[in-house]
C-alpha cells in the first residue's frame, strides 16, 4: 500500500526481521547474530525510517551515528518523541534529522476508553461491582448522569479534544486545562496548569491527555489529588509518568478518589507489588486502549502523506519538538 500510494519511495522491508504480524507492534523477534548484523545493515543504509529500530532510544543513538545520510525518522506511537529523547542524541543529530510520531491515529480509540472510564465513574461501577461479588441485591441508589456532571480534560491535544468533543454530545459539561488557548470543540472553558488544583476541586471526573514530559511530570500531584472534589474519577490515557502514583493510591484506599481508570502506569508492565492490581476502585489496562485492528493500517496512511511532504519538501504533520520532545 504505501508504494503504491508513493511511488517514489523505495521501500526495503524485511518482515523476517521484526516481529510476527500481531496488533502488538511493541513484541519483537530475537534475532541471531547474523540477522542482527543485517538488520544494522539496512537501517544504517535508509534515508528514512518507518519506526524507530526496536523502539528502542539506545538503538536509534547507534543507528544515527552509524548512518550520516539519515533524514527522517517516523515514530509508530503517538508519544514517539520520548524513544528520541531516550536517544540522547547530539544537536547536530537532531537538527540533520526530522522525527514525525503517529499522534492522531489513536486519538479515537483512546477517546471511546476515557468515555468508559467517566462513565464508569458516574454509574459508579466498583459499588455495582462489590454488590454483586456479594450476591446482594442492594437498595437503589441514585447513579450519576451526564447531564449533573462536569469532566476536566487535562491536555487539549488531538486525544483531549477528541474525548471532550465525545462527551460533550453525550451531555457532559466539559472544561480544558491547557497550558495555551486552543480551539477545542465541545469545551465550555479553558484554564491554566496553574490551576489544576481549583479546576479538580470543582469537577467530577478528570480525563489526562497529556505526553509524557518533563513539564508534565507528576501533574497530578498530591496537592491536586487533596484538593480533588470527594468521590472523584481518574482517568489516564496519556501517560503514566503524569501521575503521582503513590498519592493516587493513598486517594483511592482513603476514598478521595472513587474510582481511577488507567490505561498507562508510572511504571510498565505495572510490578506485580503494586497495590493498584488490588484495590476494587481501580481498573487496569495494559496500555492497550490505543490499538485497534485499523491501527497499522492508519499509521502506514499518516506515513504516506508525510513521506510526500518529506519528498515534496513540505512540514511534516505531528513533527516532534526536539527540546520538549512530543
Amino acid at each position: 500500500m504505501i508504494v503504491e500510494r508513493e511511488p517514489r519511495i523505495d521501500l526495503v522491508h524485511a518482515p523476517e526481521l521484526l516481529a510476527e504480524p500481531s496488533v502488538d507492534w511493541m513484541t519483537w523477534s530475537k534475532r541471531t547474530p547474523e540477522d542482527q548484523a543485517r538488520f544494522e545493515q539496512l537501517v544504517d543504509s535508509a534515508d528514512a525510517l518507518y519506526g524507530v529500530p526496536d523502539h528502542s532510544g539506545k538503538a536509534l543513538a547507534r543507528t544515527v551515528a552509524a548512518n550520516p545520510k539519515l533524514r527522517w525518522v517516523h515514530t509508530i506511537p503517538a508519544g514517539g518523541g520520548q524513544q528520541v529523547k531516550a536517544a540522547n542524541l547530539s544537536e547536530e543529530a537532531l537538527e540533520r534529522i526530522a522525527f514525525s510520531t503517529s499522534a492522531g491515529v489513536h486519538a479515537a480509540p483512546l477517546a471511546e476508553f476515557a468515555i468508559f472510564g467517566v462513565l464508569a465513574g458516574a454509574k459508579q461501577l466498583p459499588w455495582l461491582q462489590a454488590t454483586q461479588r456479594r450476591r446482594e441485591w442492594a437498595p437503589r441508589r441514585a447513579l450519576g448522569r451526564a447531564a449533573d456532571s462536569t469532566v476536566a480534560v487535562v491536555g487539549l491535544g488531538s486525544i483531549g479534544c477528541h474525548t471532550a468533543e465525545k462527551l460533550a454530545q453525550l451531555g457532559f459539561r466539559v472544561v480544558g486545562v491547557h497550558r495555551r488557548p486552543v480551539e477545542a470543540p465541545g469545551v465550555s472553558e479553558i484554564f491554566p496548569v496553574e490551576e489544576l488544583a481549583r479546576v479538580a476541586s470543582e469537577v467530577d471526573a478528570i480525563v489526562l491527555a497529556l505526553p509524557g514530559t518533563a513539564e508534565t511530570e507528576k501533574m497530578l500531584s498530591r496537592e491536586v489529588l487533596a484538593a480533588a472534589k470527594p468521590g472523584i474519577t481518574i482517568v489516564n490515557v496519556g501517560r503514566g509518568t503524569t501521575v503521582d502514583e503513590p498519592a493516587l493510591v493513598e486517594a483511592l484506599t482513603d476514598g478521595r478518589v472513587g474510582l481511577a481508570v488507567l490505561d498507562v502506569t508510572y511504571v510498565e508492565p505495572l510490578p506485580a507489588d503494586s497495590p493498584l492490581w488490588e484495590l476494587p476502585n481501580a481498573i487496569i489496562a495494559p496500555h492497550t486502549a490505543a490499538i485497534s485492528t485499523d491501527e497499522p493500517r492508519l499509521i502506514a496512511e499518516l506515513f504516506v502523506e508525510n513521506a510526500r511532504r518529506f519528498l515534496d519538501g513540505e512540514p511534516l504533520i505531528n513533527r516532534v519538538n526536539t527540546r520538549e520532545f512530543y
